[in-house]
């Protein structure tokens, strides 16, 4: 880990984050160290989008009642009008039962995501009905654990590098010159930034 402390620390404001927040190496480190459902986790992040931490949590709550085991076969058992009725949108319902169809038929393997590039996984991601870019960034951050992802489409980010790097938070191009410069540990710089913010994706 101390390769990346090295790395990090050549941007002397990471280097100023690294000090102020030790805790956040050790965080990835156990991050790693978790083995997490990739379609469970597209599931919740389904479920969870738009929405504040608490409501997430009550609505995925009432969603996992509802179905049981996280399973695509169990959660075709139920329609969109049993998922509207745990807290869910009907667009939410449409994407999530997509979601499952999608597994069950073979259209989307969940396997084959550790062996395709951060490029390739996004674009399989955002096939799916309801994924958009920063949904398949975040998952590629916290579900398959790619240690060199940004998100331009994460606000927090945005806000975060522009408080500290002095810099028009709208002008995407310079914001992603810099977190280059990160590369290829850019998701645990990201990880800094949002403890900057006292504010990382649940």
């Amino acid at each position: 880990m101390s390769h990346i402390i090295k790395h990090l620390s050549k941007d002397p404001v990471l280097k100023k984050l690294i000090i102020t927040f030790p805790d956040v190496l050790n965080e990835w480190e156990n991050l790693q160290n978790e083995k997490r459902d990739i379609f469970v986790a597209i599931a919740r992040t389904i479920v969870n989008q738009q929405l504040s931490v608490k409501a997430a949590a009550t609505i995925w709550g009432r969603v996992s009642e509802l179905v049981g085991e996280l399973s695509p076969e169990n959660i075709l058992k139920h329609d969109r009008e049993e998922y509207r009725s745990a807290g869910m949108s009907y667009a939410k319902s449409d994407y999530l039962i997509s979601l499952a169809n999608d597994v069950v038929d073979n259209t989307f393997k969940t396997s084959i995501l550790h062996d395709l590039s951060n490029e390739e996984v996004e674009k399989e991601l955002t096939k799916l009905k309801g994924i958009g870019p920063w949904s398949a960034e975040m998952i590629m951050m916290f579900t398959l654990h790619r240690p060199d992802v940004f998100s331009i489409g994460d606000m927090g980010l945005k806000n975060a590098v522009s408080t500290l790097y002095n810099v028009d938070k709208n002008n995407e191009e310079e914001i992603i010159a810099i977190s280059q410069k990160w590369s290829p540990y850019r998701t645990i710089a990201c990880m800094y930034l949002w403890k900057s913010l006292d504010n990382t994706p649940s």
